[in-house]
């Protein structure tokens, strides 16, 4: 299913998420099973699938890490399953880095300031790893959709990492 067709959107990593809520919100209305209750079981039963596969659509686009990748799946390659470990050496050393900051964060004196500079430090790289993405996400060349799903998994690393930053955050003020 490509979801950039469900909602009448260009297919392109830049998204008007605007735009993509009023579609998203026509289309569930249009497809509403309320509207069907009167119908057939078949009928009220393929509204429920419909709205289940526009709910589907919609997170999938509304989150730009799956939107890449269902960028990808339709151009053929499909990383959503995969356990493909990225192979980077700048990369390693830099998670390697941010790994030992983050268990730095529960013996500094000062947890603050390291967390600070984590969300700096992760916030800076996602912009520059997005706009990587966006750019080779225009491309139609196979070594580039290969360069996007190596960003991909970065950026999959990356939320991993800020989910870890979330909970070590949490676990100071409780």
């Amino acid at each position: 299913m490509n979801y950039f067709e469900l909602f009448d959107l260009p297919l392109s990593f830049k998204l008007d998420t605007g735009l993509l809520s009023d579609r998203y919100r026509e289309l569930q209305r249009a497809v509403h099973p309320d509207k069907f209750a009167g119908g057939s079981e078949q009928e009220v039963l393929l509204a429920v699938q419909k709205a289940a596969q526009i709910n589907d659509g919609y997170q999938t686009l509304k989150q730009p890490l799956r939107r890449a990748e269902h960028m990808l799946a339709l151009r053929g390659l499909d990383i959503s399953g995969e356990t493909a470990t990225v192979k980077d050496t700048a990369f390693l050393m830099q998670q390697m880095e941010w790994r030992e900051a983050l268990e730095d964060i529960g013996h500094s004196q000062q947890p603050e300031v390291l967390i600070d500079e984590l969300h700096s430090s992760f916030s800076a790289y996602e912009k520059v790893m997005f706009a990587n993405l966006a750019e080779l996400l225009l491309s139609t060349s196979e070594p580039d959709a290969l360069k996007a799903a190596d960003d991909i998994r970065k950026l999959k690393f990356m939320a991993k990492l800020q989910d870890e930053l979330a909970r070590a955050e949490d676990a100071l003020f409780e």
